[in-house]
């Protein structure tokens, strides 16, 4: 309960002092990508039950000739690069922690697909709410493999609480200024779950 109300306060808090970098990011991604603004997907919550996710546009709509979408790394933008690295791509997900479909702090909330190829230990990432950040996130985001990430995840749940949430959120405001760890070598991102055994 406390902190569910921390994390109720402390967003309607931060939109309301980063209204203006919000408004001001909205505009930017309307100019330089288009619409829409948002990028919306359902991702697995607490307990696996699944909600709309909100972040800025990073990418753009660029299909090949036969229709098919374009792999991310030729439609990311130089525009959405900056955007990831400050990490201004996932403001709107404050509005996600105020609806309580996410928390500030957690196992960050990643694809549905993924969901039939956790193991029963990983699996327990989702016995607390999603973060908009988390442990994994501080200790090398999208450079790890994923079995660390989930071993990370999986101690958060084990050992949450305020003062490690203090901590967590410490070190994401320097990790944003360091703008570290934000893709593999090699990918926009992060490659994909494909399971354990594969």
């Amino acid at each position: 309960m406390f902190k569910r109300s921390f994390d109720f306060c402390i967003a309607l808090t931060l939109l309301i002092i980063l209204l203006p970098v919000i408004a001001a990011t909205a505009v930017m991604v309307r100019w330089k990508l288009g619409s829409p603004i948002f990028f919306r997907q359902i991702r697995p919550g607490r307990h696996g039950k699944l909600f709309g996710i909100y972040k800025f546009r990073t990418m753009l709509d660029s299909v090949d000739a036969d229709g098919n979408v374009l792999p991310d790394d030729l439609r990311l933008t130089r525009f959405g690069v900056v955007l990831r690295k400050l990490s201004l791509d996932e403001l709107p997900q404050l509005i996600n922690v105020l609806r309580g479909d996410m928390s500030l702090v957690g196992p960050r909330p990643l694809l549905e697909e993924y969901l039939p190829l956790y193991s029963e230990e990983q699996a327990r990432r989702h016995d607390v709410r999603p973060g908009i950040t988390g442990w994994a996130q501080v200790s090398g985001r999208n450079t790890i493999s994923w079995e660390e990430r989930f071993r990370l995840d999986v101690w958060y749940v084990d050992h949450c609480s305020f003062w490690l949430d203090m901590k967590i959120l410490w070190l994401t405001v320097v990790r944003v200024f360091q703008a570290k760890d934000i893709n593999q070598p090699g990918v926009a991102t992060m490659e994909k779950f494909t399971g354990n055994n594969k």
